[in-house]
């Protein structure tokens, strides 16, 4: 009769309405089952079950709780190492998908620096077209002076945005050769 109501409760696991569940072994030998922490599960090592009936937590009553800490700690240690080690796969495949060569790359930032320099052509022309109006008796030297500030500010973000390209192409080409050169 046991068997059969033990039998009944594990085929009515999975018809929980995703309700978690929890499994234990008794001091008995017996296993146990409940949508609460069976009664004679406490004291007693225990696993908490999805509504599929995987195990999701293992508890452990014995452990103190200190121990706990530091198995949660790690376990989030180990989860955020995982989500790096993943995310650094990730970008070296696309890497890998991006070049075929590290003369692909050197052109990849040569047409990056080139938008790069386009830019900062633009923004100068605009600085000495300021600067001539400024220059100028008829024209509002107020205004020219903020436009004439935010086009300098403009260019030098420019010029420095051409260091990060640069540092961009090298850690990519650096990635690039120390992918290619494993592979061989």
């Amino acid at each position: 009769m046991l068997r059969f109501v033990l039998l009944l409760a594990i085929a009515a696991l999975p018809l929980a309405a995703q309700a978690q569940s929890y499994r234990c072994v008794g001091k008995d030998g017996k296993k146990y089952y409940g949508q609460s922490m069976p009664p004679q599960c406490l004291g007693q090592p225990a696993e908490q079950l999805n509504a599929s009936g995987m195990v999701i937590k293992r508890i452990d009553p014995q452990a103190s709780a200190a121990e706990r800490a530091k198995k949660e700690a790690d376990d989030e240690e180990q989860k955020k190492r995982d989500a790096v080690s993943k995310e650094e796969g990730r970008r070296n495949r696309a890497l890998l998908a991006t070049y075929t060569s590290e003369k692909d790359v050197d052109e990849a930032r040569v047409r990056a620096l080139e938008g790069n320099r386009h830019q900062v052509t633009e923004v100068e022309a605009k600085i000495a077209a300021l600067k001539k109006r400024r220059a100028s008796p008829s024209e509002d030297a107020t205004n020219i002076d903020i436009d004439l500030k935010a086009q300098e500010a403009l260019l030098a973000a420019k010029k420095k945005e051409a260091d990060t390209i640069n540092a961009r192409y090298d850690d990519d080409k650096k990635r690039y050769v120390e992918l290619t050169r494993k592979g061989k």
